[in-house]
C-alpha cells in the first residue's frame, strides 16, 4: 500500500511492522512526532508494546538495556543533544551485545543551540560500536528500520538507523506500506540466546577481569579484551551479514539491491560526488546538469557507515580521477570523517584518486544548487589544485 505522509511516519511504521515490543520515549525535536505516532499506533491496539514515557534520554536507554536483557525487542529515538545524553547507556548496550534498534534524526549539536539539520550527532558517535544506516528518502527510512531489527537479533548488536532531520523527518513523500505478513515472514519472532530468565538465573555483565579466567561451571571465559576482538570481527562481520538480508528483503518486497553504497550514474565516471543521507539525492540533478556538459561525473551515497563498507567503496571508486567528499560533520581539529575513511580504505589501492574534501550544511545552512555545481566544476576542472584539507561551502565571513 502507497500512503504519503512523513519521514517520522514512515520510521514508527517500521517500528509497528517490526511488532517491537518495548517503546522508550523521550521528546526532542526533531524526532518527536515519530515516539508520539508510536504512541497512537499502542494506543489504538495496532500495536502491542509497553510504551515507556521516559524523564531523559539517559533513562531512555536504560529502559531499551533492560528491556532487551529481559528478553524483549526494544525500541527507542532521539536527536543531538538527547544522543550525547545517552553516550554512556550506548557503549553499555554494544558491550552487552544487545539488539536495540534506535532512530536518529540528525539534527546539529549545540552550543550555540541549534535545532536544525546536520549529522554531526551521529557521525561523533561512530565509534562507539553500534552499527549505523543512513536513509536518503522515506522508503529507504521504513525498509531500513525493518532491516535493522533483523540484523541486530542476527549478529547480537544494537543498529542505529539515521536520516536527516526536517529534510526527511517532516517532509512528506511517497513510500510503500508492506503488509504485516510480508513482514513477518521477513524478520522472525525475537527469540534471544541469553537473556534474564527466573528459571535460569545468572549474572549478566558482572565485573570483566583483565585475563581470562573459568566461570562458574569451569569454562574458559574470555577476559575485556577477547570481549572487544569478538565484537569487532562480528562488526566486520555484519557487512556480509547486511548484504544477505537485503537480498532477502528484495525477494519478500522487489526492493533493496543497495545495502552498503548507492551509485547514480558512476559507471565509467571519471568523478564521483560521496556523501551520506538526502544531500546524495540532491546532487542527482547537479549530476544530471554536468552529464548534459559532457562531464563524466556521478553521485554514491554511503548507506552503512558503520562497520565502513571499505572493500565496496574501493571497488567503486579506485579507477576515478577524483572523488569529492560532502560532509555535513566535521572530525574538529582534523578534517571530515568521512573523508578520512575514504582516504584510509583507498591508501593500499594500486591506483589512488585524488580525493577533495567539502564541508556544508552544519546547523541548516541552505545546500544551494549552484553551490554544489561550482564546487564538483572546480573538482573537475582543477583537481590536482586542492590542499588536503576541508573547503566550507556557505560560509558568510
Amino acid at each position: 500500500m502507497h500512503i504519503i505522509e512523513s519521514g517520522n511516519v514512515a520510521a514508527a511504521t517500521g517500528v509497528r511492522l517490526s511488532r517491537a515490543q518495548v517503546i522508550a520515549a523521550y521528546p526532542i525535536t526533531p524526532q518527536t512526532p515519530l515516539t508520539e505516532k508510536l504512541s497512537e499506533f499502542v494506543e489504538s491496539g495496532q500495536l502491542d508494546a509497553e510504551y515507556i514515557p521516559v524523564e531523559s534520554e539517559h533513562s531512555a536507554m536504560a529502559v531499551c538495556i533492560a528491556a532487551s536483557t529481559a528478553g524483549t525487542r526494544a525500541f527507542t529515538a532521539t536527536s543531538a543533544n538527547g544522543l550525547l545524553y545517552m553516550v554512556e547507556q550506548l557503549h553499555w548496550a554494544v558491550g552487552a551485545r544487545l539488539p536495540i534498534v534506535m532512530c536518529v534524526a540528525n539534527r546539529g549539536i549545540g552550543a550555540p543551540w541549534t535545532v536544525w539539520n546536520d549529522q554531526q550527532d551521529t557521525i561523533s558517535q561512530r565509534d562507539v560500536g553500534w552499527i549505523q544506516i543512513y536513509a536518503n528518502d522515506h522508503q529507504q527510512i521504513i525498509d531500513s528500520v525493518i532491516k535493522a531489527f533483523r540484523l541486530a537479533q542476527t549478529v547480537s548488536i544494537p543498529v542505529m538507523v539515521c536520516y536527516d532531520g526536517y529534510l526527511l523527518s517532516h517532509t512528506y513523500m511517497p513510500f510503500d506500506q508492506p503488509e504485516q505478513s510480508q513482514v513477518d515472514s521477513f524478520l522472525p519472532a525475537f527469540a534471544p540466546e541469553h537473556f534474564l530468565d527466573p528459571e535460569n538465573p545468572g549474572n549478566f555483565n558482572t565485573v570483566t577481569l583483565p585475563d581470562v579466567r573459568p566461570d562458574g561451571v569451569g569454562v574458559i571465559a574470555p577476559g575485556y579484551i577477547e570481549i572487544r576482538h569478538n565484537l569487532q570481527e562480528d562488526l566486520r562481520a555484519a557487512l556480509d551479514t547486511f548484504v544477505e538480508i537485503d537480498k532477502d528483503f528484495e525477494k519478500e518486497f522487489g526492493r533493496g539491491g543497495n545495502p552498503l553504497i548507492e551509485e547514480y550514474r558512476c559507471d565509467g565516471a571519471d568523478f564521483v560526488a560521496v556523501c551520506i543521507g538526502s544531500l546524495s539525492y540532491q546532487l542527482r540533478d547537479v549530476i544530471d546538469i554536468m552529464r548534459d556538459k559532457d562531464v563524466k561525473i556521478g553521485v554514491m551515497g554511503v548507506q552503512m557507515y558503520r562497520p565502513f563498507p571499505d572493500k565496496a567503496i574501493v571497488a567503486a571508486l579506485k579507477s576515478k580521477k577524483c572523488v569529492i567528499v560532502f560532509e555535513k560533520a566535521l572530525s574538529y581539529g582534523n578534517q571530515g570523517a568521512l573523508y578520512a575513511d575514504i582516504k584510509a580504505a583507498l591508501y593500499s589501492s594500486d591506483k589512488k584518486p585524488l580525493v577533495h574534501n567539502y564541508i556544508l550544511g552544519l546547523g541548516g545552512r541552505e545546500i544551494r544548487t549552484q553551490q554544489l555545481l561550482d564546487a564538483l566544476t572546480e573538482s573537475c576542472t582543477s583537481p590536482d589544485t586542492f590542499e588536503d584539507t576541508p573547503r566550507w561551502l556557505g560560509l558568510k565571513l
